[in-house]
């Protein structure tokens, strides 16, 4: 019987990174004095009020950030920046962790837990088998809390990746209206070119673009076989966005002055800008882009 036990518990707790809660070492057919005896053995770890590590602790991050779902129910899911590490959108994992809870909840020695009325079957899904906030939610809650540069890579960022999509961002928008999150994603939500962007450069492009009432152009998008930082189609103006980082060496030098020559001979003309120009001399190179488009919008 015993081998059957330990058959039932490895089953659980093998896709759950090795840890498995109080109930379901009840439903598994276990006593609660069956439960303190494998204790007393230290077959059963606790690491959370009903949660325990089977064997040996998983000290890994994905690990302990099962658990920490795990110690606060069946309707908890992992939110907020801890989240957004496990989609991608972070690069590090921070402590303590963070947890939605639908309804009430008692408090969790190292879980930083968050309560929510509802959470919606289409705002909760699994990845890498913990339980989780799906990524347009995750992209609400994290959103109030980053800065305007950071968010706009992790929304442009996530929207490039497999995971976040537009349509799931306008849908988990539209049932929040009040969301400390939603004012910041909507601008994302409302950007007629759904292409998300590339690089911070084409951010700042953009960004530079609305402080100075520059028309919306298209992201990403491609000519003639070459990706296209950034394209006003009306007036068949490409703006590349460089930097000495990407652009110093000779093959990317010769092969952007062929790209240019292709572009000119199909009446496309290039215009190069650099981070310095935009930052250091914003209001001069908003007027020389305005008098580039609206000449080209003269000539067409």
């Amino acid at each position: 019987m015993a081998d059957a036990f330990d058959k039932a518990i490895a089953l659980i707790a093998g896709p759950q990174w090795g840890y498995i809660t109080r109930a379901q070492l009840l439903a598994v057919g276990l006593s609660p004095s069956d439960i303190k005896y494998r204790v007393a053995l230290g077959r059963l770890i606790p690491v959370h009020a009903g949660v325990y590590a089977v064997g040996h602790v998983n000290r890994m991050p994905l690990a302990r950030a099962c658990a920490a779902v795990l110690a606060c129910g069946a309707r908890a899911a992992l939110s907020h920046g801890s989240a957004g590490t496990l989609w991608g959108f972070n690069q590090y994992w921070d402590e303590p962790f963070e947890v939605t809870i639908a309804g009430s909840s008692r408090r969790r020695a190292g879980i930083e837990i968050h309560r929510s009325r509802v959470l919606l079957r289409r705002d909760v899904t699994t990845q890498l088998g913990i339980r989780v906030t799906s990524p347009a939610r995750t992209a609400l809650d994290i959103a109030p809390g980053l800065t305007d540069k950071r968010l706009t890579r992790v929304v442009n960022d996530g929207l490039r990746g497999p995971h976040l999509h537009h349509d799931d961002l306008a849908d988990v928008l539209s049932r929040n209206p009040t969301h400390p999150g939603t004012r910041r994603l909507r601008r994302f939500v409302e950007i007629a070119a759904k292409t998300p962007t590339n690089s911070p450069l084409e951010d700042d492009f953009l960004a530079f673009a609305r402080r100075y009432g520059l028309p919306q152009p298209v992201t990403d998008t491609y000519l003639f076989g070459y990706e296209i930082d950034v394209l006003y189609p009306e007036e068949r103006v490409i703006v590349e966005v460089d930097s000495h980082e990407f652009h110093s060496d000779r093959d990317t030098f010769e092969r952007d002055r062929k790209r240019d020559v292709v572009m000119l001979a199909a009446d496309y003309v290039t215009v190069r800008i650099t981070s310095e120009r935009m930052h250091q001399q914003p209001e001069q190179e908003a007027h020389r882009m305005n008098a580039i488009l609206h000449a080209r919008r003269r000539a067409a």
